[in-house]
């Protein structure tokens, strides 16, 4: 059987030194390549075509759930394990329904990462036993195409939204994207008008609460 190919994508360089160093010791495994955010992931996944990314969440720009379904979407080949120190609900939740076959919390035991990635290679799913019977319960009782999580917005308003919780101005923004400042503002008046949240203040609370950005950002 051919050897996983893996790509790292971690926004901490020691994180993903340790990652590395832990996946060298898995026989059968081999990291092809490393990305610090998830725009560099999904760069990377074209070129390399792992097949597993092992992603975590808390990634400034463009955050791992963002990516992954981005990933998911344009490689349904390449399988995701996200790899998080985040368990809550609303975390779990958008992962498995963006289409994520692992969800494995950052403490786990280095056994429990060889198991997962064997797992998903195999094409099944693998969740960290510390992640509740419930969330999963209650992820599989929703109704084919049924959201588990805010589905109100598109791929790229979700993206304008995290630059814009993460403090970027509207000029950083257009940068990043590749966009013009009129685009920018028209998205950010289009999210305020969709949420019903009309200050900066208000649009960092919501998304913290769908997970696009963590409380510590």
């Amino acid at each position: 059987m051919a050897n996983i190919r893996v790509l790292l994508a971690d926004d901490h360089t020691l994180v993903r030194a340790g990652m590395r160093s832990l996946l060298k010791d898995i026989s059968g495994v081999d990291v092809v390549a490393e990305a610090a955010d998830g725009r560099e992931a999904i760069e990377l996944v074209e070129t390399h075509q792992p097949d597993v990314v092992l992603m975590d969440i808390a990634m400034s720009g463009l955050n791992g759930l963002e990516a992954a379904e981005r990933i998911i979407k344009s490689h349904p080949r390449c399988k995701v394990i996200i790899l998080s120190m985040h368990s809550a609900e609303e975390y779990v939740t958008k992962a498995l329904h963006i289409g994520v076959v692992g969800y494995l919390i950052k403490d786990a035991a280095t056994s429990e990462l060889e198991l997962a990635l064997r797992a998903v290679a195999r094409g099944e799913k693998y969740l960290s036993p510390t992640i509740s019977t419930r969330l999963i319960d209650q992820y599989k009782g929703l109704a084919p195409g049924e959201e588990a999580g805010p589905g109100t917005l598109t791929l790229r308003q979700r993206e304008i939204l995290q630059l814009i919780a993460e403090g970027r101005t509207t000029k950083e923004i257009a940068t990043i994207l590749n966009i013009s400042l009129k685009t920018v503002e028209t998205h950010r008046t289009q999210l305020m008008e969709r949420l019903n949240i009309h200050d900066v203040a208000g649009l960092v609370r919501y998304a913290i609460r769908i997970g696009l950005i963590s409380p510590d950002t």
